[in-house]
């Protein structure tokens, strides 16, 4: 296989709000990915929704199987360059 320019959703240490995600565990103030090696990226939401790409758990959103989005919280009004705007979120763009 070769290697793609998509970017994913890292799979990474989150700080825990509430519950954590599916595929997460709790470990002082993180959510850190379980060891399964079957782990979606995820992201804290921001107001009610989640990005497209993503699902709902619990104060997370979490990348589905198929997405190949990179997404952040924004801040202010603004993406940084080679990002778009998407509600409360900035995604990399292709």
């Amino acid at each position: 296989m070769g290697s793609t320019a998509l970017a994913q959703q890292p799979v990474q240490p989150l700080p825990r709000s509430g519950g954590c995600p599916l595929g997460y565990y709790s470990s002082g103030g993180y959510c850190v990915p379980s060891s399964g090696g079957n782990n979606r990226g995820a992201i804290e939401k921001v107001g009610g929704g989640c990005p497209l790409g993503f699902y709902s758990s619990g104060n997370y959103c979490v990348s589905s199987p198929s997405n190949d989005r990179e997404v952040i919280q924004k801040t202010g009004k603004g993406c940084p360059l080679g990002w778009y705007s998407s509600g409360g979120y900035c995604v990399k763009s292709r």
